[in-house]
């Protein structure tokens, strides 16, 4: 007999996913997947400005047809993960509790890293603004600036905007003089793998593992992007056929959605190959 305990482990998951998380502060779960794997979201665009007339026909200008665009975000990533526990190594009641301990370092080790990886490519597919430069400790805070200003021009604000640097980035900007003259890297760690900030943006160093090819550095705000990620199965079987023991099955569906309207919240920066 299995037993699916999904629902019993789901709450602890998601918090222990979200403090395991580099990317946590880059997404949000501002779309509600439950029960359903595709999303619809609708953006409606803005007319211009006009100069009020106070004669004629049409005294607030002409009229423009606006017409709704729609992004259909459909859950593609099913992921799965299977592994037995011998009877001999824990007994009922030790079972349980090595059943949660299991999970959570299925969840740590396995499941995290691969959707943090998963994520960044998509936010980096996603990007409306990718530079190709090559960052030395003479230019980092230059490029990082760049970045930074680049989406004050986009109007996105810079209140849920969170920095990713690779660990070759940090080292740069750190030995860069203008920014040892100029920069602020205060130590209010408040995000997983924060080192601290850059004028106000929160500085999160990454392995280079998790970067798509060439990345260095990221400049995103959360409302850019939306992650939905769920614990569908997380089944136990008692003894089944040729164990003694138990197997485990667990299944985790996930994906990444760049909104249409907010890829200019995203910046990218590449070295040249």
């Amino acid at each position: 007999m299995a037993i699916n305990y999904a629902s019993k482990y789901a709450q602890k998951i998601d918090e222990k996913f979200a403090r395991e998380s580099m990317t946590s502060a880059a997404v949000n779960n501002d779309y509600d997947f439950v029960g359903v794997k595709t999303v619809n979201v609708y953006s409606v665009p803005t007319a211009e400005m006009n100069d009020y007339s106070v004669s004629g026909t049409s005294r607030y200008g002409t009229p423009q047809e606006i017409e709704n665009t729609v992004q259909e975000m459909t859950m593609t990533r099913d992921r799965s993960f299977t592994f037995t526990i011998d009877r001999g190594t824990y007994n009922d009641t030790q079972m349980s509790n090595a059943a949660g301990a299991a999970l959570q370092r299925q969840i740590r080790e396995v499941v995290v890293p691969e959707i943090d990886k998963y994520r960044f490519g998509k936010i980096c597919e996603g990007a409306k603004t990718t530079v190709t430069g090559k960052v030395t400790k003479a230019n980092a805070y230059d490029a990082f600036l760049t970045g930074a200003t680049t989406l004050i021009e986009n109007n996105v604000p810079l209140v849920g905007s969170c920095a990713f640097v690779s660990s070759d980035f940090y080292k740069n900007i750190k030995e860069d003089s203008s920014f040892i003259r100029n920069g602020d890297m205060s130590q209010e760690i408040l995000i997983k793998g924060q080192v601290g900030t850059i004028d106000g943006i929160p500085l999160i160093v990454v392995p280079k593992s998790y970067f798509p090819e060439n990345v260095e550095f990221i400049i995103t705000n959360q409302a850019a992007t939306t992650s939905p990620v769920k614990l569908s199965e997380y089944k136990i079987h008692d003894n089944p056929p040729g164990i003694n023991g138990w197997l485990v099955e667990g299944r985790v569906y996930y994906d990444a959605f760049v909104l249409e309207n907010k890829k200019s919240a995203i910046y990218v920066f590449k070295t040249a190959e």
